[in-house]
């Protein structure tokens, strides 16, 4: 199982068994801090009563090793690695009490001999992804799921409720995996199992975006110089304690403002140039390289940047549902594995500027969807429920509405969760797309009364699920395929939580997104520098799949093979994909979901083929 995910760590390899206990832990090392073999794991706790296998960094372990101390913990400590200290903390306040002081991101599995617990355990944010379920009498856990598909007892079965979410969202939302019976866990959780896997407990929480947006907002900071100040201070430290590696270590730039941030934070507290790494399209609109080229020469970092072609891309297809081994349809993961591929023949770490856009709101959809309900929510629903119907009727029968059914639909929603549930949505009924998938709303955004404004509400939706389904997958998968560790300051959990008590003037304004971040970045780089419309890490997909990715997207899309699978609407698919050739309805972001979709499961085959062989 650990060698299904070897990348994850070359470094080093172990198994922990207890015979008695049903229990075997396996690791992967990818060696950060401390690369001796004291970091070995899986590792045992001082008192031998804790084994742990653990993926990632806690940023506070020196201050809770010097805390130990200073508890009179008496621990003779092995070596300088995390590890060590997070077994020596639960060996001192327990798992429950560790995970409450911790400050990183991870996700780890530990082992309690003496009430012979196994308790599973993510990061607040949920940087670190884990699954777990269960076969038959066989409780599996994983950083991802290839890991539990190589053991023998591994039942798979595909859910079509899971295929249908992805369509619409392009990810399967949490804890749902494409898998039945098998789970993601979810940020900021635990759960415990024991009698041999037997017994299941159900995901905790042991931290509450929730309980962090009300306290926020109920004591919300003064703008001001003073706020300013705090936030820089807080980001340095953020950013200094994600600096601390004993391996090369460099940042992405992609020239935006959050990056661009954390990567000046960095060469403010560096005595050498701080490496940094950047992806550029030949498509002027889809190109910032010159952008983060501006930062670097004015930073006087190291920089390197590389172009991506279609070439690029197509070489890289075949790869990907090895990759995101569920299906994942977020298109920019293709750059965000080449810039990791290009940054790790350097590096081992990066930094990244992750987060920004959903604490500080960055992204355009908040203003828009803030204005336009502004508006409709004066009318009344009935009156907008009448004018719209008729517009939905009319494009009843498409499964991506256009304008006259996106009208309809606007007008239509009831609440602003329908409104930005809608919005977020790739497809307007995925259900109808896939065989056996029931209607059902999957987005997490729900009912959040303890937030009264619309932009509160839609950056709440975000953290909590975009976040760490979309962006973190992607960039979690993309960098561990290279045996690269990415790092993002603005998800300490401090940051989240100061976030939080900022007021809404200095995040968004009728103009402006992320006015306090622009304040800060205003102190290190010149206005002009990052003053430009934000871009996103978007690839040209429309146009490959009408080039040069056209052969390898009319293999998959192939009705025989469609009808052979069973799995999709033949007709609704091949009708998208000759809209979308026809040039007559920009269709490409549904039909790349397809497209994954299609090679995940081609990848499948050829991994069941390759067993039977």
């Amino acid at each position: 199982m650990a060698d299904a995910i070897a990348y994850r760590g070359p470094d080093d390899a172990g198994v922990w068994t207890d015979n008695g206990g049903g229990v075997a832990l396996g690791h992967r090392r990818l060696s950060v801090i401390d690369l001796s073999p004291a970091g070995h794991q899986p590792m045992q706790s001082h008192s031998g009563r804790f084994v742990i296998t653990y993926n990632g960094e806690i940023y506070n372990f020196s201050d809770l090793r010097a805390e130990l101390d200073g508890h009179g913990a008496k621990v003779e400590w092995r070596g300088t690695s995390d590890t060590e200290v997070l077994l020596a903390s639960m060996d001192c306040w327990g798992v429950r009490g560790t995970l409450e002081r911790l400050n990183g991101m991870f996700a780890f599995a530990v082992w309690d001999r003496e009430t012979r617990t196994l308790t599973l355990a993510r990061d607040r944010m949920g940087e670190k992804p884990l699954f777990y379920g269960t076969s038959g009498d066989l409780f599996l856990f994983g950083s991802e799921l290839k890991a539990l598909q190589a053991h023998p007892a591994f039942a798979a079965e595909l859910d079509p409720d899971a295929i249908a979410a992805m369509l619409r969202y392009d990810y399967i939302p949490a804890p749902r995996t494409i898998w039945r019976n098998f789970f993601k866990l979810e940020a900021a959780h635990y759960i415990e199992i024991s009698d041999g896997g037997r017994s299941v407990g159900e995901a905790k929480p042991y931290w509450s975006l929730k309980d962090c947006a009300v306290a926020g907002i109920s004591h919300p900071r003064e703008p001001g110089e003073q706020l300013d100040n705090d936030l820089d201070t807080l980001l340095r430290d953020a950013v200094g304690r994600r600096m601390m590696a004993d391996v090369p270590l460099g940042a992405f730039l992609s020239g935006g403002i959050d990056s661009s941030l954390i990567v000046a934070l960095m060469q403010a507290q560096s005595s050498r140039k701080v490496r940094t790494f950047t992806i550029g399209f030949d498509e002027p609109q889809f190109d910032e390289a010159p952008k983060a080229a501006a930062v670097a020469a004015h930073l006087g970092t190291d920089h390197t940047e590389m172009y991506v072609s279609a070439q690029n891309a197509l070489d890289l297809i075949p790869k990907l549902p090895s990759l995101w081994d569920e299906p994942f349809g977020d298109s920019s993961q293709v750059p965000t594995y080449l810039l990791s591929e290009l940054s790790r023949r350097s590096v081992t770490v990066a930094l990244s500027g992750d987060g920004g856009d959903e604490l500080f709101g960055g992204y355009s959809r908040f203003q828009t969807i803030d204005r336009l309900w502004g508006m409709l929510d004066k009318a009344p629903a009935p009156l907008r429920s009448a004018i719209g119907a008729p517009l939905l009727l009319a494009s009843s029968s498409d499964h991506v509405p256009g304008p006259a059914g996106r009208a309809g639909r606007m007008l239509g929603a009831r609440t602003l969760e329908a409104l930005y549930h809608w919005r977020v949505s790739r497809v307007e009924r995925p259900f109808a797309l896939v065989t056996g998938a029931q209607p059902g709303d999957d987005h997490p955004f729900g009912d959040v009364p303890f937030l009264s404004s619309a932009a509160d509400k839609m950056m709440f939706a975000d953290t909590q699920s975009y976040l760490p389904e979309d962006i973190l997958t992607k960039v979690d998968r993309a960098t561990m395929a290279v045996s690269l560790e990415s790092r993002a300051p603005f998800l300490d959990h401090r940051v989240v939580e100061f976030a939080w008590t900022v007021p809404m003037s200095e995040k968004l304004t009728r103009s402006t997104s992320k006015a306090i971040l622009r304040k800060l970045a205003r102190r290190y780089l010149p206005q002009a520098i990052f003053e430009q419309p934000k871009m996103g890490f978007c690839v040209p997909v429309e146009r490959w799949l009408r080039g040069p990715l056209r052969e390898w997207a009319e293999e998959l899309l192939d009705e025989r093979r469609l009808r052979q699978e069973g799995i999709l609407n033949v007709r609704a698919v091949r009708g998208l994909w000759a809209a979308l050739l026809a040039g007559k309805r920009r269709h490409e972001r549904v039909v790349w979901n397809i497209l994954m979709l299609q090679a995940w499961l081609a990848g499948q085959q050829r991994l069941l083929n390759a067993r039977a062989a």
